[in-house]
């Protein structure tokens, strides 16, 4: 009987490009204006919209984790499902619960470290290339939710507490990816730890550039609203979306392959 490896599962994960990183953005700056356009503009409030989108989180977690192979907008709607419940989980924490982005902050980054360990000791490779079991993908869902939460809460605490403001805090945080970017390129420090790195800022990232398109000029926006944002952002990632099912078909279907007349084996 023929066993199956760990290698010879097919990955349903997408291929790490620019392409990858501009989608993530996309959906984790939709996370925060979507996170907030429904607890704070429709009023539904931080706890309620934590557990409503915690739920819709669960439904396409599950139909990621039972899919046999990558389906671009399966991927993309757990990733924007992670980005939005992370966005009201960490306003939950930080604003009802009165821990403030801090303390917060440190709560979170301390569960992500432990993820992480667990995730380092179980034995399970922490390449995003190599993640081919229930076990491993499973781990990286639940890491994914808990960086989009510490990646709000940052995003609040430069925004507020540090004094950067949203636009000060935006731009810090792509001059840290920009440097991500350039070890990437030109050092030889682990691309594990730099995927996770560089996974963790962009939410920040798009928790502040998410507030710079919402809040009003008064408070160091450009007043687009949580609806006009969301809209143009999710017509933006469906777009990405869409590109990406495109390759995926066009990599699927087989390179013809012209035989001579003359005999087997002889290409024309």
């Amino acid at each position: 009987m023929l066993k199956l490896t760990e290698n010879s599962v097919i990955s349903k994960l997408p291929q790490i490009t620019l392409g990858f990183w501009v989608m993530k953005i996309c959906a984790t700056t939709l996370g925060e204006t979507a996170g907030d356009l429904l607890s704070m503009t429709l009023n539904v409030g931080y706890l309620a919209s934590s557990l409503i989108l915690f739920g819709a989180f669960l439904v396409v977690l599950v139909s990621q984790l039972w899919s046999k192979k990558y389906h671009p907008f399966l991927y993309w709607s757990v990733i924007l499902a992670t980005s939005t419940t992370g966005t009201t989980m960490s306003d939950f924490m930080d604003r009802t619960l009165g821990l403030g982005y801090t303390k917060g902050s440190m709560i979170l980054l301390s569960i992500l470290l432990a993820i992480f360990a667990y995730w380092r000791f179980s034995g399970k490779s922490m390449s995003v290339d190599h993640i081919r079991t229930f076990k491993a993908e499973a781990l990286y869902w639940v890491a994914i939710l808990f960086s989009n939460t510490l990646g709000t809460a940052l995003g609040d605490f430069l925004a507020d507490d540090s004094g950067l403001g949203f636009m000060g805090g935006a731009v810090f945080i792509g001059a840290l990816i920009a440097a991500v970017a350039a070890a990437f390129y030109f050092t030889r420090i682990s691309r594990v730890v730099l995927f996770w790195i560089a996974f963790v800022l962009t939410r920040p990232f798009g928790a502040t550039f998410g507030d710079v398109l919402t809040k009003p000029p008064s408070r160091g926006g450009v007043g687009f609203g949580t609806v006009g944002s969301s809209v143009v952002l999710l017509l933006i990632l469906v777009l990405g979306m869409i590109i990406a099912l495109v390759k995926l078909r066009r990599q699927a279907v087989p390179e013809p392959v012209l035989v001579s007349s003359e005999g087997p084996g002889e290409v024309s």
